[in-house]
């Protein structure tokens, strides 16, 4: 029986010993359901996915300073790619996930970033080419409108214009992916958590999807 928290719960009718990890990202503005789409994804896709936490729950979970100033913002950042780096090889290295769904991924620090993105990839030794291909596909769950924003998130911090502001920063920021899924926000919450299941279905390779 599967007893990672990370792993798909549903046991798995493929005999491949290894699988060929593919990355994908599920993206979006606060309170856009990210959380309960990857806890749902958790639940019913089989024990060859694996769900990754949070980088940036980790590291301001953790006690990182969470300041407003400029300084303090872009060491967050850096903390949380080099996190969600090592979160992402940990997983590919294990050999045995054939999909690993990352909650947000290396190219969201651009919505948090305050200066000039080139300074940012500087900083990390990177650039926004390596780290899109690192990705086969980006689903982008968009921000729900400020009289639907949930702040029950102890960690989320933003106003609902904030997250919106954060949710158009996102898109642009993931615009040149080339295969870039946007999910838009529907009245019925169910009915938009359907709509990103099928497309996270559709990522499944063959091997684990009969």
């Amino acid at each position: 029986m599967n007893t990672d928290p990370q792993r798909g719960a549903r046991r798995c009718g493929c005999t491949l010993v290894h699988h060929d990890s593919r990355l994908v990202v599920v993206t979006g503005g606060p309170g856009a359901g990210k959380t309960a789409l990857l806890e749902l994804a958790r639940r019913d896709l089989c024990e060859h996915v694996v769900v990754l936490p949070e980088a940036a729950g980790i590291v301001y979970g953790g006690g990182f300073p969470r300041r407003p100033d400029a300084s303090s913002r872009r060491a967050a950042q850096r903390a949380i790619f080099h996190v969600q780096r090592e979160l992402e090889r940990a997983a590919v290295e294990q050999g045995t996930a054939a999909l690993v769904l990352c909650d947000r991924g290396t190219i969201d620090a651009l919505a948090y970033w305050p200066n000039d993105p080139e300074q940012f990839w500087q900083d990390v030794g990177s650039s926004a080419a390596a780290e899109l291909a690192r990705y086969t596909t980006v689903l982008h769950l968009r921000s729900p409108p400020a009289s639907e924003y949930n702040h029950s998130n102890p960690l989320r911090i933003e106003t609902a214009e904030q997250a919106a502001v954060i949710d158009v920063r996102i898109a642009e920021a993931w615009g040149e992916h080339p295969h870039h899924l946007r999910v838009d926000d529907r009245p019925d919450f169910l009915e938009k958590t359907q709509l990103a299941m099928g497309h996270l279905r559709d990522e499944v390779p063959p091997c684990c999807a009969r």
